[in-house]
């Protein structure tokens, strides 16, 4: 299986969230799955390549060309693929993709993992999205699907489909028993 991973390109204030990316390499390569990522060799990214790597797993990425222009680049991948822009990595990522996992990181993880969760949501994706959950980083975004179901802007069929997980061992289950999304319809506002 093709695991793609977002994750900071800094790697936190907590040596947690390194260790946390270091066993997720682990898991990964120790469960014959494939790394796909966004090819940097710094913060939570470079942890998790070089520990699929020492491994023995195979690592995939991912990489605009202004990010390769600065250097940023992992050298030691068993591919890194160029490409010209942002959107088209994060199209093409999920393309090599069987299923999407978010460590912590910043705005441009959360954009990615929630871009993932609404094709899933819109039957334009069938992979499983998981939040990582390390020392409770992901409880607010938790709470706020939560508060979306409640304000009635995300339905709780849609919200069950979203795992959180703080022990790596959930993983297996949620990857092996995941149900792709049905085409969600839209109720109709009423003319009044």
């Amino acid at each position: 299986m093709d695991i793609l991973v977002y994750c900071g390109a800094n790697p936190g204030k907590d040596p947690v969230y390194a260790e946390a990316a270091r066993e997720l390499g682990q898991w990964i390569a120790q469960s014959g799955h494939r790394l796909v990522y966004g090819g940097g060799r710094t913060g939570l990214m470079g942890i998790l390549a070089d520990e699929v790597l020492a491994q023995g797993g195979e690592v995939y990425g991912v990489m605009p060309a202004f990010l390769k222009d600065h250097e940023i680049a992992h050298q030691g991948l068993t591919h890194l693929e160029i490409v010209d822009t942002m959107a088209e990595r994060k199209t093409r990522m999920l393309d090599l993709s069987d299923a999407c996992l978010a460590l912590p990181g910043g705005p441009g993880t959360l954009e990615e993992i929630s871009e993932a969760i609404s094709l899933a949501r819109l039957g334009q994706s069938d992979r499983p999205c998981v939040f990582i959950n390390v020392a409770d980083y992901y409880r607010p975004m938790q709470e706020l699907f939560m508060n979306m179901c409640q304000a009635g802007f995300l339905a709780q069929e849609d919200y069950e489909r979203i795992n959180f997980i703080s022990d790596l061992s959930e993983l297996d289950d949620i990857l092996t028993h995941y149900q792709v999304r049905q085409v969600k319809s839209y109720d109709r506002l009423s003319d009044q």
